[in-house]
Order: structure tokens, then C-alpha cells, then sequence
């Protein structure tokens, strides 16, 4: 019988140690938190956003963070798998805009419940509030976890600690040093999928102000970086929601480079044509000739909004629209599509859903997820240097990894 230690209950640590010990492993997890899954608790807002329904050729596109590292995985273990699997565990699920996979219940805990009962259904040790220091290593080859409290003895170890984000959740970083002990490099580690702070002090005025079906352009080097279609919040240090989280990996890797300066252009009609949005003001205009400018664009943009536009566009919200020259209003247009911030600082990593860089993916086979240094110790989920997108994407990196690591360690290269 193998024995496996698992550091680290999250996503990655729950799905590798119910998968070795459903294969006979004998697997103890060891996990400093009270609970388990605690950061997966916070995904999709607290409902678990467990996949995507996209197709597996897309879920490389949407992880710009070395998805490529992840065809092996993927390979032999899709979105399906884990749809066909968690189903066998009991747990009924529905997809969402934009293929969202929740639980029908729309709850993280009944996630965490099931983890926990087929981890007790298969005979796994799961060790709650208890850190894990060291892992002991002898002749190049992982022989034992050293915890707070004792040593764990085994054939494999599982590093599933995740990355450096939300560390209430207790992703704290702990996985990189202990995988450092042993001779692993870590790449740099910077936040992924956070909010941006911005340096124009108005975005402070209309903090908590949620655009939707918009389309946000990253601008560095004089040219498009990247862009995306969705939704977005205005915040009091700058902007956030998910089309922003999903630019930060583009501004990350801009800002590491020191490119300055890095704009946000914001397209507020994404699905207008400049002409057919002038028609549309014009059309607004005629409507409300004999009103003030800041009274007669109501019917077009939030109205918190409307005196930043003008004040933009360079005009006098005060004057009368039947007075607004045609040039004004091409300028109004412009803005409406234009609408541009400028970069000032991302936040924190402790604020990031997730952290980019990681364990080097030099050092590890992606088809196995076994170090290519230390015979018998494997990674799994955030904790190597891949991040992707929202949208279910990261926790099926997650799961897949783990599966991979799991598999191998209890049938090695027969899985």
C-alpha cells in the first residue's frame, strides 16, 4: 500500500487525496486551517464556480499563465471527468452564463462536505489546524511530511498549499519555501486576477458604480494589450469585477517590465458604431434640446457618470444642448468609446484570487506533475507557476493537476 501525504485542503489537496485513496493509497492530509477548502469557499462568490462548460481547447486560452503546461493534464482529466466524478459523489450542478459550473445549491460548504465524506468514505486522515514545516528527504527521494506536532512517513508527497493569496484563507506561501528546502526555484511571484488602482481621483466619486457590457482595453507601448467584454465596478482606489481581474494578468506582466504608461480604455457602447452613436445622440439631443447638457444624456449613461463624461469631453455641463456644436458632440462620442484611466499600482497579492508564478515548471513533468529533482514529490493546483482566468478555470487546473499527481503516484506510468 503507498503512502501519500497531502500538505495543503484546498481544491488541488482534496481532489489528490481522494483520488490516491480511492486507488488504495494509504493518504493523510495535513492542513493548518480549522476546515478544509477555504479559499474555494470564495470562488464564484461564495457559491464555487467548480469548472467551466467550454470546451477543454479553450481552457488553454483562457490561462495565460502557462496553460501550455497543462495539455497532459487535461488530457486525462477533462471538465467532463470531473462533471461525471463530483456527480458520483453526489453533488448536482448547473451551468451558468458564460458556462459557470455551480452546485444547483449554490453553496462552497456542500462542496466542502463532500470532500470531507468521501474522504472519510475512502479512509483518508484528514489533520485540521496542523502546519506542515518540512518535507524529509533522503538519497534524492521523499521520505516523510514533518508537521508541528509529528512526522508523517511516506512514499509521495503532494504539495497542494496554493499560492500567496488571501491568506485568511491560509494561502499564505508556505508550499514555495518547503519545495525550496529541497532544491526547487520559485519564479516570481506577483497577483493575478486583482483589482487595479487607478491614478484619476474621480473614479472615487462614483466608487461602488458597476458598468455592464462593456469593453475594457489595456493599453501599453502605444497599442492594444489586450481587451475584454463584461462587466466592471468602479471602486475607491480604482476599478475592479471581473473583466478587470481578468486584464490584471496583461497589466501584471506590463508593470513587471516597468512599461509606462499603462492605460484602461473604456468602450461604454461597445456595440455601437461611432456613427450610429452619434444618431443615437443626436436623437437624445432632439429630445431634450432645452435642457442642460448634464439633464440630457439621462436616457444614455448612468447619471453619475454623465458630468465625468462632459468634463472629459473638455464641455460645460451647464450648457444648453440646442447650443452643443456638432464637433462637441463627435467629442462626446469619443469619450463614450474612449473613455481612458491610467494605471497607477496593482493591489496587493494578499488581495488577488490568485497568485502568478510558482514552483518552476522546469522542474516538474507535466504529464506526471512528479518532480524532475526529488523522486516521489509532486505539485499540484495554484501552487505551481500557472494561473488562469475567471470562470471555473483555475479550479479545474486544480482538480486536473491533482487528479494527474494522484493517479500516478498509485499506478505510475500504467495510469
Amino acid at each position: 500500500m503507498k503512502r501519500v501525504v497531502v500538505i495543503g485542503g484546498g481544491a488541488a489537496g482534496l481532489m489528490a487525496a481522494a483520488i490516491a485513496a480511492r486507488e488504495g493509497a494509504l493518504v493523510h492530509v495535513i492542513e493548518k486551517m480549522n476546515k478544509v477548502g477555504m479559499k474555494m469557499g470564495i470562488t464564484g462568490k461564495g457559491r464555487c464556480n467548480i469548472t467551466n462548460a467550454a470546451p477543454m481547447s479553450e481552457f488553454i486560452k483562457h490561462t495565460p499563465g502557462n496553460g501550455k503546461f497543462l495539455h497532459g493534464a487535461y488530457e486525462r482529466f477533462t471538465n467532463q471527468d470531473l462533471l461525471d466524478l463530483l456527480h458520483s459523489w453526489g453533488l448536482v450542478t448547473k451551468v451558468e452564463r458564460g458556462g459557470r459550473v455551480f452546485p444547483v445549491s449554490d453553496s462552497a460548504i456542500e462542496v466542502r462536505n463532500m470532500f470531507m465524506k468521501v474522504l472519510r468514505q475512502y479512509g483518508a486522515h484528514v489533520h485540521l489546524g496542523e502546519r506542515a514545516t518540512s518535507i524529509k528527504v533522503e538519497n534524492n527521494r521523499v521520505v516523510g511530511v514533518i508537521t508541528e506536532r509529528d512526522t508523517y512517513y511516506c512514499d509521495a508527497v503532494i504539495i497542494a498549499t496554493g499560492g500567496k493569496s488571501y491568506p485568511l484563507t491560509g494561502s499564505t506561501g508556505d508550499g514555495y519555501a518547503m519545495a525550496n528546502a529541497v532544491g526547487h526555484s520559485v519564479t516570481p511571484l506577483r497577483p493575478s486576477l486583482v483589482p487595479i488602482e487607478i491614478e484619476e481621483p474621480w473614479v472615487r466619486t462614483v466608487m461602488g458604480l458597476s458598468l455592464r457590457n462593456v469593453e475594457v482595453s489595456v493599453i501599453g507601448k502605444g497599442k492594444v494589450q489586450a481587451k475584454q467584454f463584461g462587466e466592471m465596478m468602479f471602486t475607491h482606489f480604482g476599478v475592479t469585477g471581473p473583466i478587470i481581474l481578468s486584464l490584471s494578468h496583461t497589466i501584471g506582466k506590463l508593470d513587471k517590465k516597468h512599461i509606462q504608461p499603462i492605460y484602461l480604455e473604456i468602450n461604454l457602447k461597445p456595440a455601437l458604431s461611432a456613427d450610429v452613436l452619434d444618431k443615437r445622440l443626436q436623437k437624445d439631443f432632439s429630445l431634450y434640446s432645452k435642457k442642460q447638457l448634464v439633464n440630457g444624456m439621462k436616457d444614455i449613461l448612468p447619471s453619475h457618470l454623465i458630468p465625468i463624461v462632459i468634463s472629459l469631453a473638455g464641455l460645460d455641463e451647464r450648457k444648453f444642448i440646442n447650443q452643443i456644436t456638432k464637433e462637441e458632440r463627435l467629442t462626446l462620442v469619443h469619450v463614450l468609446q474612449h473613455m481612458r484611466i491610467t494605471f497607477k499600482k496593482m493591489r496587493p497579492i494578499e488581495e488577488a484570487i490568485v497568485t502568478a508564478g510558482g514552483l518552476s515548471l522546469k522542474e516538474f513533468n507535466p504529464k506526471t506533475m512528479e518532480s524532475k529533482l526529488v523522486t516521489g514529490l509532486y505539485g499540484a493546483g495554484e501552487v505551481l507557476d500557472i494561473d488562469a482566468f475567471t470562470g471555473g478555470y483555475n479550479l479545474q487546473a486544480a482538480f486536473s493537476t491533482a487528479y494527474v499527481a494522484a493517479m500516478h503516484i498509485t499506478h505510475g506510468d500504467a495510469m
